[in-house]
This record gives C-alpha cells, structure tokens and sequence, in this order.
C-alpha cells in the first residue's frame, strides 16, 4: 500500500501551505469557519475515508458566538453538521480514543495505532477519532487563548506555547517512505496537523469549555470581565477550526459507540 502523493513539489507547497493555513486562521473572526486541512497523507484506497474529509471541510464549523450557556440544548449550539457525518461514516473499522492528559502519549497512540492498521492490517479506511476534553482540551484552542488566559500556567509550564498544532519540521519529508523512523508516519511528528491530514478526526467538548470558564472565573483570571456566558463564547470561538465542537464528550461517546467505534483510551 502507497501514500498518494501527486507530485512532490505540490504537496511540499501548496499542500503544506493550506495545512499551515488552516491552523493560522483567526478562530474568532465573525462568522463560520470552515475545515481547510487537506487529506493528503490518506493513503490509496481509502475512497470512503477521503470521501468524509471531503464532506467535513465543507461542514460549517461556528464560531462566531456572543454568549454560550452551561448546557447546550439546540444543535446550532454545537457543530451538529459535521458531527453528523462522523457518525454516519460507512467505511471502517473506526475507533474513538478517550483522551484527558495533555501531557500523555495520547497523539503518539492514535498515530500507532492508524499505521498498524493501515499498513499491516490493510484497512485504508479506519477512521480514528479523539475524543478530546480534560487537559488535552487545551490543545484544541488557538495560540491567542493560550496567551490570554495563560494556559501556559495550567500547565505548570510544560508546555510554554501550544506546540501541538505547530506544523513540526518533519512535515515537509517524503511521505512516499512510511517506514521512515524520522518521517511523517514516525513519533517524531505527534503533531495534530499531520494526523488530521491523515484523517483523524478532533472532537471538542463544551463541558470542558464551561468547566475551563468557572475556573478562569474564580481565579480571577479574566481581563475583558465577561460573564460566565461570555467567557464561554470567547473561548468556544478560538478552538482551532478544523475541530468538531461537540455538546459534550462523555455524552458523544455513547454515540459514537453505538455506530460502531471502537472504544480506546
């Protein structure tokens, strides 16, 4: 089984540029974003898989909120549309990964587990889905959040910026080597980017959100003094755009079960 790379200076550049793009854009410019991650690193075959990337980078992604409550009770509150398309997803197998520690192995295990399966169980199809929320959540804000609300800190300064959606230097290497142990497919390049363009899916949670709002409440730790409902807006609107605002991930989970994904953690 091969990569599709097309030609190599294309994806080197213009490949590239739309995946560094996508995780530049202003999350919380008015509006809807739109998924713009390209599926570039899929590999051949995997029709079904490419065919639902497809469809999610057309899914509007909202973030254009003024206020969001403690609990989401309207699908226009979260990205209804694009979870949807997950859920129906036709190909397989597909598996969802319960991720809490941002600080854990939790990229590295998804990226083991997405090679196994593509090229020593020939399934070009599997779908992987993280279902982020607890610490990991953090990864899923832009830069902007991190500097303002000092995420850093929550951290206790493992992480002084969000590097886990930096795209790493590795990125430009030739994906048509997969055995590479310092290339695309290697622990050398966790890096969220590079696994949404090999097609997993980023799941986000709103009671995480919430939860992060109440904390950064009674820390004091809020320099625009919004209210809860605010807070929770602002940062709903600065998860990076490609991901999948869900209304709660414990409760997706059972969902996502129920259509047949796999359960890791």
């Amino acid at each position: 089984m091969t990569i599709t790379t097309g030609r190599r200076t294309v994806l080197q550049t213009i490949g590239l540029g739309m995946a560094a793009s996508a995780f530049s854009l202003a999350a919380g410019e008015a509006g809807t974003a739109q998924a713009a991650v390209t599926s570039d690193l899929a590999p051949d075959g995997a029709g079904k898989l490419k065919g639902l990337l497809a469809r999610l980078q057309k899914a509007p992604r909202r973030r254009d909120f003024k206020t969001v409550p403690m609990i989401l009770t309207s699908p226009d509150q979260w990205d209804h549309e694009a979870l949807s398309e997950v859920v129906a997803y036709k190909g397989g197998p597909k598996q969802v990964w319960d991720h809490t520690d941002l600080a854990g192995p939790w990229l590295n295990l998804m990226r083991n587990s997405l090679n196994a399966q593509v090229w020593s169980y020939k399934h070009p199809d599997f779908l992987v889905v993280s279902a982020t929320h607890g610490s990991a959540h953090l990864a899923l804000y832009d830069q902007a959040m991190w500097d303002k609300y000092q995420f850093a800190k929550l951290t206790k300064d493992k992480f002084k910026r969000n590097t886990l959606v930096e795209l790493p230097k590795l990125a430009s290497a030739d994906p048509a080597n997969f055995e590479d142990p310092e290339g695309v497919f290697s622990g050398a390049d966790n890096a969220i980017p590079t696994l949404m363009r090999r097609g997993v899916v980023f799941m986000a949670c709103h009671n995480a959100i919430a939860e992060m709002s109440h904390k950064l409440l009674k820390a004091n730790n809020n320099p625009d003094k919004l209210t809860f409902e605010q807070l929770t807006a602002d940062l709903t609107n600065h998860l990076i755009p490609e991901v999948i605002l869900t209304p709660g991930i414990v409760a997706t989970l059972p969902v996502l079960q129920a259509a047949g994904f796999h359960y890791a953690k």
